[in-house]
């Protein structure tokens, strides 16, 4: 074991490595549907490691790192984040900000009921709201008092010692919360409820397999008979007679020659129409009219798909069923949408927001056409635009050292991590406006914000696993309890608020409690138990909410205990 410590010891950076690797196998572990998830997962096991060694830890690695990290989630939620203050969203928004808020007085009570100090408090607060990136705004904090450094060294350790303390009830409380407490405290059924939002929305639940067949979207051919309806109609009049089932014509073949959509040609007995559409609609509402047929030259039509960032002015806030009567629709299907990273449900009575990516296919001509209408098509990079990553940071940090706010007697800085948190929102939104700016590759975001939360929390365990059993000694049983509080407490003024005063749907308001707390595995165990995706609609605009206040609590709380 002597060995091994000298090792880990002379080679720090293997040991955060070490700690990741195995962050990442404890964080896998589930138990009852629960896991720790990776980032916790490194926090444990720095902590593990750091029984066996006094790994030296380089306050430069853990900073670069943190601030990698910060920018990579505000880019990530930027195109979202201002979308969020309008609109339908504003109701999930100010449950975020009671929640918060709510979280961060408790947090401070507790912590002055306990007698706690700033690094305890700050643990508290990160552990019990699951936000872990308010460990690094709170280290920062910490760093910039004027303390001794052996009292500062302390107090940053004593952040990891109570974060992992409070973290396993926070997550835990969290997602049995939105689950199960509240549709109870509700009283309410989970199912029921998110089968009336669909309803109202316009979703439809479908026969298992039916809209997954081999494609969603189809181009069939089909014969018209002797006394079809549409015999006599122009190519467009015939698609009028089924508006909702968005059935195009693309083209037909008569008497052996393929002709191509025109006003002025009108269908006659015994032409072959090539149909595009849903795969359910075309199976439902053509099969069983008239006769299908193989005509593969007639059905060989150039189709394109493509991923587009929507910017139009004219289309943000608008429902799809809206969107889907304008003329240059025709023949464009909708694969699905991506809104801050996550999926959402389609159906008739969902708005389009800015910011939001569009899948579409269809024939290439109107995918195309379609494209310019919408925004900008995203084209798939590999290159990431380093000039404005690192001037973003460096003038985002440089802000958020510069400008504080007073606050009581104190002036509380925003901290160079804030800064940079906010930088990364502005140049995620502004990639909105302008698709080509600043452009980073989805793995290379994913990577920043996976590897940087991870390593950061890794060293920060490594950190203060020799003091580990001592601090949780001198902090005692009451933080344990104290942090159920600072979990549990918001979650119930924020269910009450959201019902009662503003009055939301209650699985979006469920949605929007997980959001607020920045923790993805109570939305998914919201649409486990209701069946149904529909809870992401209440998550996506308080997530990016969440992140900010309680990112930035971490350095407000650090003030006010330190005060």
């Amino acid at each position: 074991m002597v060995g091994v410590e000298q090792f880990l010891v002379k080679y720090p950076e293997l040991s955060v490595f070490l700690a990741i690797s195995i962050g990442y196998l404890i964080g896998g572990i589930r138990l009852g549907g629960f896991g720790l998830g990776p980032v916790t997962g490194s926090l444990f096991a720095g902590i593990l490691i750091g029984q066996f060694a006094d790994v030296p830890i380089a306050g430069m690695a853990k900073s670069f790192l943190f601030l990698l990290f910060l920018f990579g989630i505000g880019y990530s939620v930027g195109p979202q984040f201002l979308q969020a203050l309008k609109r339908d969203g504003m109701k999930p928004v100010l449950l975020a900000i009671v929640v918060c808020v709510t979280g961060l007085l408790t947090a401070i009570a507790v912590a002055r009921i306990l007698g706690l100090d700033p690094g305890f408090s700050a643990g508290l607060l990160s552990g019990s709201l699951t936000e872990s990136p308010a460990m690094g705004t709170a280290t920062e904090a910490i760093n910039a008092l004027p303390l001794p450094e052996a009292d500062r060294a302390r107090f940053v350790a004593h952040i990891a010692v109570a974060d992992a303390v409070c973290y396993i009830f926070g997550a835990l409380g969290v997602i049995l919360f939105c689950s199960s407490v509240g549709p109870r405290l509700l009283g309410i059924n989970l199912v029921a409820e998110a089968l009336k939002l669909e309803q109202e929305l316009g979703m439809t639940r479908t026969a298992a397999g039916v809209a997954s067949a081999w494609h969603r979207f189809e181009l069939r051919a089909y014969r018209v008979a002797e006394n079809a309806p549409i015999v006599g109609a122009s190519m467009i009049d015939a698609e009028a007679r089924l508006p909702e089932q968005r059935l195009f014509i693309q083209r037909l073949r008569r008497r052996g020659t393929i002709i191509e959509v025109a006003p002025e040609i009108l269908i006659e007995p015994g032409d072959i129409v090539a149909v595009s559409g849903p795969r359910e609609t075309l199976v439902r509402v053509l099969g069983p009219r008239t006769e299908e047929v193989e005509d593969r030259e007639l059905l060989e039509i150039p189709v394109s798909t493509a991923n587009v960032v929507l910017t139009s002015g004219e289309l943000r806030g608008r429902s799809l069923a809206d969107i889907a009567t304008l003329g240059w629709t025709r023949s464009l299907y909708l694969r699905g949408i991506t809104r801050g990273g996550h999926d959402i449900p389609l159906a008739p009575g969902v708005n389009v927001e800015r910011g939001d990516i569009v899948r579409l296919v269809g024939p290439e001509s109107v995918v195309s056409r379609a494209a310019k209408q919408i925004g900008v098509t995203v084209a798939p990079t590999t290159s990431t635009d380093f000039f404005v990553l690192g001037l973003a940071i460096f003038l985002g940090g440089l802000i958020g050292v510069v400008v504080a706010f007073p606050i009581g007697n104190m002036r509380i800085s925003l901290s160079a991590s804030v800064g940079t948190l906010l930088a990364g929102l502005l140049v995620g939104h502004l990639r909105t406006r302008f698709p080509l700016f600043g452009r980073i590759p989805d793995a290379a975001v994913s990577l920043m914000t996976a590897l940087g939360l991870s390593a950061f929390v890794a060293m920060t365990g490594l950190h203060a696993g020799p003091i580990f059993v001592s601090a949780v000694s001198e902090a005692g049983i009451g933080l344990l309890f104290g942090g159920m509080v600072v979990t549990l407490l918001p979650m119930i003024v924020g269910l009450y608020v959201g019902r009662y005063l503003l009055r939301m749907n209650p699985i979006l308001l469920l949605g929007g409690l997980a959001g607020a707390q920045t923790m993805t595995a109570a939305m998914a165990a919201v649409q486990e138990r209701s069946g149904s995706t529909v809870a992401v609609l209440g998550y996506t605009p308080a997530v990016p909410i969440g992140h900010i206040l309680l990112t930035t609590w971490g350095t407000v709380i650090v003030n006010v205990v330190a005060g």
